[in-house]
């Protein structure tokens, strides 16, 4: 009967100890240098499109599904967006978004990994200075980067996304964002 108890206290352990090691889940934040591609014609107006730094924070989670793959699904705040000016105005049009990225991670040494796949992004704020809210609430975009894990569960990560539909009701632009990230899994 010990035998029978031990055994089974064992496979518990065991189970409990694999699963801990395909399942980890923690927390990210970093900066975002965001602009918009495309047209920039407001109104008949040309502008000028320049970039704006922001921000993005979130949830992770890694699931290991061989030695070398993963996959990272995330749930960010992520702000973006571009700053506008022609010869007579100039206004920032800063967008907050809900994003889902879910990352395919290939790791080429165990530290180091290519991170690639698409996001889906939920329109939950605008500012602008120019009280018009033309945003489309929904954004469908690809990101590709790379990742660094300093240690075991503290990592860095740098991302392009860009967005494949359109930011915008009014003008033909789509988001493009650099972020750079650190974070840590539990």
């Amino acid at each position: 009967m010990k035998k029978i108890i031990l055994a089974i206290t064992f496979i518990i352990a065991s189970s409990a100890s694999i699963q801990a090691q395909l399942l980890k889940i923690g927390v990210k934040a970093g900066v975002n240098f965001a602009n918009q591609t495309g047209d920039a014609t407001f109104e008949g107006e040309d502008f000028n499109k320049e970039g704006i730094t922001s921000y993005h924070a979130g949830l992770v989670a890694e699931i290991k599904l061989l030695d070398r793959f993963a996959v990272q699904p995330e749930l960010l705040y992520s702000t973006q967006g571009a700053s506008y000016k022609n010869a007579v105005t100039e206004f920032k049009n800063e967008l907050g978004y809900l994003s889902i990225p879910v990352m395919a991670k290939i790791y080429l040494t165990d530290s180091f990994s290519l991170e690639v796949g698409p996001q889906a992004s939920f329109l939950l704020s605008e500012k602008n200075d120019f009280d018009v809210e033309d945003a489309k609430t929904f954004e469908f975009g690809v990101n590709a980067g790379l990742g660094f894990k300093i240690t075991k569960n503290l990592f860095i990560q740098g991302r392009y996304g860009l967005g494949l539909t359109e930011a915008s009701k009014n003008a033909d632009v789509k988001n493009s964002t650099v972020q750079l990230s650190a974070g840590f899994l539990f």
